[in-house]
């Protein structure tokens, strides 16, 4: 049976906000049902790993840096994030995976871009299409040595048919209670569809984020991650 602390490490909040003070009074309210917080490029470019570490608190970090350069900058900036000296969980490349497998050393999972969750499948000729482009990628990346990809719920079933050892970073997941203004994710689903689709680990940003009361949201996701994991 699972356990509601398993359930909680499954959710990352996306911390994407404007400012710090925000951010750490997000993260202070839901850090009761929150595995890991997702700091991304909004965050990052207002105060880069230093303001990462005030953040943190001692939880888990997903560094979401969506890394693309040449190699040895993609290493050097891998290694810079890791010997800041807070506890990051993962990092988002699109490439090179190698480079910067080889820079985490082990300090950090590295996770590859896919196809990100706001580009239509009209963009690769149709479904079909996107779908083997992203296993294609998920494949090469469990190849490089990247511990998971970022791949929309759309693209889990096939992932893990392809590369069964990957972790699945799912964002684009929208609660049936959420309702998200001007949603600019295509390739959505819900809590329950994504986790038996075979996700590891659920973004959500948004459906928590601006809610009423987003501790309560945040309790009600990982509440519905347990039921999703344990139907009966």
């Amino acid at each position: 049976m699972t356990s509601l602390d398993d359930a909680r490490d499954r959710l990352i909040f996306a911390l994407d906000v404007e400012d710090e003070a925000r951010a750490r009074a997000l993260a202070a309210a839901l850090r009761p049902s929150v595995g890991t917080f997702k700091i991304g490029l909004e965050l990052l470019m207002r105060g880069g790993m230093e303001l990462a570490r005030r953040l943190t608190d001692g939880s888990a970090l997903f560094i979401d840096a969506k890394l693309h350069d040449v190699p040895a900058t993609v290493s050097r900036a891998v290694a810079q994030i890791v010997d800041a000296g807070v506890p990051v969980r993962f990092i988002t490349v699109h490439d090179p995976v190698e480079a910067a497998v080889r820079a985490a050393a082990g300090r950090a999972g590295i996770l590859r871009i896919t196809v990100l969750t706001s580009t239509p499948p009209s963009a690769y000729g149709g479904e079909d299409a996107l779908t083997r482009a992203v296993v294609a990628r998920a494949v090469e990346a469990h190849r490089l040595g990247a511990v998971g990809v970022v791949c929309s719920p759309r693209e889990l079933a096939a992932v893990r048919a392809a590369a069964p050892l990957l972790q699945c970073v799912t964002p684009g997941v929208r609660p049936t209670w959420a309702s998200v203004a001007g949603d600019d994710q295509q390739r959505t689903a819900t809590v329950t569809e994504a986790i038996r689709a075979g996700a590891s680990h659920l973004v959500v940003g948004r459906p928590i984020r601006d809610a009423s009361d987003p501790s309560e949201a945040a309790r009600r996701v990982v509440e519905e991650i347990l039921g999703a994991l344990d139907p009966s």
